[in-house]
């Protein structure tokens, strides 16, 4: 069985999907720990079905009835619980190995209307101009109002060459306006790295996938991380909405000697669990300052979490989306899955960062608007009062995040970097 963590509460029309990796107690142990009571009230579903079958205008069909009928049941419980279809479990599965046909946008759901999170660069939306905080209001002659974040997907995807059109609301639009689109295969590179100065390195992380370890530590060791070239990293996990929860507490462990890196708390036996850093392959000797924003999520904030407690990373940036639960996917006998919010995720110190986030060390930026928190969807599961706090400095710096095409972030961070060395320094001629 796999569990993985959903990203910012988003389903992406690239799609990006975000889970959690691990099993549950088996099927015959579910049912049977369902109390006799309950299946009483079974009936009334099953007098519906009849009802509808029987008596329903034009003949419907009896999977159809169940599998609307599961999807309405699991999305009332949270922003992301829900069933996946075969096609939908299907595409989920590809999803993870980061290359897809679609049109390379991350979408949600804010205050009832489908929303653009982000285009993602270098694919169709982003070269025709979709931004973040579009609405989108229709996709082909399909309204979205009530429509899912699954079926707005399965609308959006389709084979390469082939055309789909979004008509959008933007701030400014005097009505809507088509953007006629040309699918194409979206591949997601997971790991991006440079020199930005002599000894000091940048590596971005996209999403969590598969191979992200074994990219990050090939980067790594591009930029000198093992021959002493590399003198301090900025990891920037902006806009990272998520991935396989092996690969945040990998990459995590790529920096930690020993430790927790996370812990998993829930109802259901073996939901508790802990992962722990080993010094095995450790890369360190370096400052390190992590990036982060409103759109990093869950398997990026296990990794900001993790670093920041241990005081092995200094975070900056602004608050990151909040989503502190984990989701486990339960295959079903027909090739559909469940989707089903099983725990939640503590980072070393404890702290339940659900509708909350991760607090950055040094706060450089505004919250950009359009960025859809945790806290913002109908449905989301509430924060945890939190343990008492560490002491902690915090720096911040009230900047706009790009002043005419900088990125003030990155360059606030590579400045700190190179603070600490002249620091350093300085203190050494004093002494």
């Amino acid at each position: 069985m796999n569990r993985r963590f959903f990203g910012p509460a988003v389903i992406m029309a690239v799609l990006v999907v975000v889970l959690l990796l691990t099993p549950l107690p088996g099927t015959s142990d579910r049912v049977a720990a369902i109390e006799n009571e309950d299946y009483k009230k079974f009936r009334i579903f099953t007098d519906v079905v009849g009802i509808v079958k029987e008596n329903y205008t034009e003949e419907v069909d009896t999977e159809e009835l169940i599998y609307g009928a599961v999807k309405g049941m699991l999305r009332g419980l949270d922003p992301h619980s829900s069933f996946l279809t075969r096609d939908e479990y299907s595409e989920m599965q590809v999803d993870t190995k980061g290359a897809f046909g679609g049109i390379g946008i991350e979408i949600g759901i804010k205050e009832g209307v489908l929303t653009v999170i982000s285009p993602i660069e270098d694919t169709p939306a982003f070269r025709a101009g979709v931004k973040a905080g579009d609405m989108i209001i229709k996709i082909n002659d399909k309204l979205t109002k009530d429509m899912t974040l699954a079926d707005a997907v399965k609308l959006m995807r389709g084979p390469k060459g082939t055309d789909v059109t979004i008509w959008i609301m933007r701030e400014g639009f005097d009505e809507l306006k088509p953007f006629e689109l040309t699918r194409a295969i979206i591949k997601i590179k997971s790991v991006r790295s440079r020199v930005l100065e002599e000894g000091f390195g940048y590596v971005r992380i996209a999403q969590f996938q598969e191979n992200t370890t074994t990219e990050l530590e090939k980067a790594l060791e591009e930029l000198g991380s093992r021959s002493g070239e590399l003198k301090g990293l900025i990891l920037d996990l902006r806009n990272n909405p998520g991935g396989l929860l092996q690969q945040a507490v990998r990459v995590s462990d790529l920096f930690l000697k020993s430790g927790v890196i996370v812990s998993t708390k829930g109802r259901a036996p073996g939901q508790d669990m802990s992962f722990e850093a080993k010094r095995a392959g450790t890369h360190n000797g370096f400052p390190i300052i992590v990036i982060v924003n409103g759109g990093s999520a869950s398997a990026s904030e296990i990794v900001a979490g993790a670093l920041q407690d241990h005081d092995k990373a200094v975070i900056l940036g602004t608050r990151t989306f909040g989503k502190g639960s984990v989701q486990t996917i339960i295959p079903l006998a027909d090739g559909s899955a469940v989707r089903l919010t099983t725990s939640k995720y503590y980072t070393p110190s404890g702290t339940s960062i659900q509708a909350k986030g991760i607090e950055p060390d040094i706060i450089v930026g505004e919250e950009v608007k359009e960025h859809i928190k945790e806290k913002d969807l109908e449905g989301h599961l509430e924060e945890e009062a939190p343990p008492e706090d560490k002491e902690k400095i915090k720096v911040e710096e009230k900047t706009a995040i790009r002043v005419e095409g900088e990125d003030i972030q990155l360059k606030r961070a590579l400045d700190y970097l190179k603070s600490w060395y002249i620091f350093q320094g300085t203190m050494k001629k004093v002494l």
